[in-house]
């Protein structure tokens, strides 16, 4: 049955209790009847683990069958892959993959294609980032006095950053140094605690990071939101300027985003009724809460199978076209 088939009904029945909506989707030859496994290919209670398992939790309220969290971290989530892609094309073998399988393809670390041999069903979580700093710092209090300031000093203003110059953090802040023609001096954190303690204690200057990474520190009032890198503003960021109001909106741009993939030669009808069931999940009461307590419902969160693929081929551009400028790539 085609996943088109339930998107109004969906629509329409968004605050419906899960199993009302998930009773009209029918099991293709009864699939699935039994546990499905969820690769996840990185540590215990990290961000993409704890997508999957309260995913997986949704998934087993509409399907009726259980959702298994397998990890397996390591390679900067590629260490898995050869044995997620060495699975039954069954469809009882899901892989979590985030926005880094998309870098991975634009530089040549994968020997597959996305949106062919990896397809997606859904993303259930993507945000945008954000640049933060002190609240109480004197010499930049908005964008447009931090970009003022940074322009004076080239190269003087410290900005809390990951370490891997192809990431997507380090993508998109280049991306804005080349289209505002300005230049901060970039450390390299490894863990975010790390970056976010170098904020309030001073050690730096300014740090880019998604909200829902930093909402703790942004309800104490220790961080404070200086631009947000969207189009348009979010409501709950009404008083901090967009990509548009500093009249950067033809920047690329980039989000964290977290997705769930199956082989492509995984039969169509499972592939379209496990997409159907995400849509399902995604707008659960569970599902929502969740993403509500992470900042991932204040822009656009979820994508259905084909939406993904055009998001999935227009990030690989993005990704490749940075890496030429930077070098990483001929």
């Amino acid at each position: 049955m085609k996943a088109s088939l339930f998107r109004s009904a969906v629509a329409a029945l968004v605050l419906a209790p899960t199993a009302a909506v998930a009773a009209d989707l029918v099991k293709p030859d009864g699939f699935p009847s039994r546990t499905i496994s969820i690769i996840v290919p990185y540590g215990a209670g990290g961000g993409s683990d704890q997508v999957s398992r309260a995913w997986a939790e949704a998934m087993k309220e509409v399907t009726g069958v259980g959702f298994q969290v397998e990890n397996k971290p390591g390679g900067a989530g590629l260490a898995a892959m050869p044995d997620f892609m060495s699975r039954p094309a069954d469809g009882y073998t899901i892989v979590e993959q985030t926005d880094a399988m998309m870098s991975a393809a634009a530089s040549g670390q994968i020997d597959f294609e996305l949106n062919e041999d990896l397809v997606p069903l859904c993303v259930t979580q993507a945000t945008f980032s954000q640049f933060y700093i002190r609240p109480d710092e004197t010499r930049f209090t908005d964008w447009d006095s931090f970009l003022a300031y940074a322009k004076a000093h080239p190269g003087e203003v410290k900005m809390a950053n990951i370490q891997n110059e192809g990431s997507m953090e380090r993508v998109q802040v280049n991306a804005l140094e080349e289209r505002a023609e300005f230049k901060v001096n970039q450390i390299s954190f490894d863990k975010p605690t790390e970056r976010y303690a170098a904020l309030i204690g001073e050690h730096v200057d300014v740090l880019f990071e998604q909200p829902g990474d930093v909402r703790r520190f942004l309800d104490a009032g220790q961080m404070k939101a200086i631009l947000t890198v969207l189009e348009d503003r979010p409501k709950l960021f009404e008083d901090t300027p967009s990509l548009t109001d500093a009249g950067l909106q033809d920047t690329p741009t980039l989000q964290r985003i977290r997705l769930f993939w199956v082989r492509g030669d995984v039969p169509a009808e499972r592939r379209e009724y496990l997409s159907a069931a995400c849509e399902i999940a995604f707008n659960s009461e569970g599902y929502q809460e969740f993403n509500k307590k992470k900042y991932m419902h204040l822009a656009r969160s979820y994508y259905d199978a084909g939406d993904a693929a055009r998001l999935i081929a227009d990030t690989v551009e993005i990704y490749r076209a940075s890496y030429k400028k930077l070098g990483l790539i001929k």
